[in-house]
C-alpha cells in the first residue's frame, strides 16, 4: 500500500526553498495542533509534521538496534510511502508540498496491522540478537503490547485523511510563503526567477549574480541569509522536484529527466535524487505507477 504522491505544480513558487522554519511555523499553528489532537482522539495514532529533510522516528524495536547495529532501511529512510520496518512496524509518510516543492511530511507514528503470534514473537526475538541485541522475548512482548493495532482497511482510511489534510497544510504553508517572500529582497526575488526559468541551462552562483546584478560574493551571502540554503542546494531542490513531476510520464527514459531537469551527469542526478527523495529515480517512478493503479 502506497500514498499518491503530490502532483506538481508549476509557477512561480516552484522555486521557494524548503525551510525548517516554515515547518515550525506550521507545527505551531492552531490548525496544526487541533487536527494532530483530533485525529490522535479518533485513532489513537500520533502524527508528527517534520521537514523533508529530517529523519523520521524508528520503530520500538529499531531505536534499540540502532545502539549497536544500523536500523532498517525503512527506519533509516522514511520514505513518502508506507513502508515495513524489518521487525512487522508500519510507518506512512504523506507528502507536504509547496507547490511542487516538497517542504514537510505527515508522519505516522509506528503502528502494527494485527497483533503478533507466538512464533512471530520468537521470530522478532530471534531477530533482534542477530542484530546484536540483548532482549528478552518478554520485552519484545512488551514493545508490541504497546503499539497501536491498526487493521489495514482502517490503516488506508487514515491516510487517505491524513492526505486531506495534508493539502490543508500545503494551502497554509502557502500563505506563510507568500507573507515571507514579501518581506525578501528584491535581489532574491529577482534570483528565484531567473533560476525557476533556467534551470535546465547551466547555473552557477556567477551567473545568477550576474544576471542580478550583484557580485558572486555578495549574493553568496545574501542568498545563504535569506533562504537558509546554500545556492546549489537550493538549484539541486528545484531541480529535483522538476525531475519529480517529469517521472511521471512513463514515455520519457530516466536519463532524459535527467538532463530535462538540468543535470549534466545521470550518475549526479540519481545520488542527489537518492538523498532529496529517499529513493531512486526508477523506484519513486514505480511507486508512482502502483499509486495510480
Amino acid at each position: 500500500m502506497t500514498t499518491k504522491p503530490a502532483q506538481p505544480v508549476k509557477g512561480k513558487q516552484a522555486g521557494w526553498p524548503a525551510s525548517k522554519d516554515l515547518i515550525e511555523s506550521l507545527v505551531r499553528s492552531k490548525i496544526f495542533q487541533d487536527y494532530a489532537s483530533s485525529f490522535s482522539e479518533m485513532t489513537g495514532v500520533a502524527v508528527l509534521l517534520r521537514a523533508a529533510h529530517e529523519p523520521g522516528r524508528e520503530s520500538p524495536l529499531c531505536a534499540l538496534v540502532s545502539r549497536k547495529a544500523q536500523p532498517c532501511e525503512a527506519c533509516a529512510n522514511p520514505r513518502q510511502e508506507t513502508v515495513r520496518c524489518r521487525f512487522g512496524w508500519v510507518n506512512t509518510g504523506v507528502p507536504v508540498r509547496l507547490g511542487n516543492l516538497l517542504i514537510g511530511l505527515l508522519q505516522t507514528d509506528w503502528v502494527l496491522h494485527e497483533a503478533p503470534e507466538s512464533n512471530q514473537i520468537e521470530q522478532v526475538t530471534r531477530l533482534a540478537a542477530g542484530s546484536g541485541v540483548d532482549i528478552s522475548r518478554e520485552q519484545v512482548e512488551k514493545l508490541h503490547a504497546e503499539t497501536k493495532i491498526v487493521p489495514s482497511q482502517q490503516y488506508s482510511a487514515m491516510i487517505r485523511l491524513l492526505g486531506i489534510f495534508a493539502e490543508h497544510i500545503s494551502a497554509l504553508g502557502h500563505q506563510i510563503a507568500v507573507v515571507r517572500g514579501k518581506a525578501e529582497s528584491p535581489v532574491i526575488q529577482r534570483a528565484k526567477q531567473f533560476i525557476a526559468g533556467h534551470q535546465a541551462a547551466h547555473l552557477s552562483l556567477s551567473t545568477v549574480a550576474k544576471a542580478v546584478n550583484t557580485s558572486p560574493f555578495y549574493f553568496c551571502k545574501l542568498f545563504r541569509k535569506e533562504t537558509g540554503l546554500h545556492f546549489t542546494e537550493y538549484v539541486s531542490r528545484v531541480r529535483i522536484e522538476t525531475a519529480r513531476g517529469m517521472l511521471l510520464d512513463p514515455h520519457l527514459r530516466v536519463g532524459e529527466v535527467a538532463y530535462g531537469a538540468g543535470f549534466r551527469s545521470l550518475t549526479h542526478f540519481n545520488r542527489v535524487f537518492k538523498r532529496l527523495a529517499g529513493q531512486s529515480p526508477s523506484d519513486y517512478r514505480g511507486q508512482a505507477v502502483r499509486a495510480c493503479r
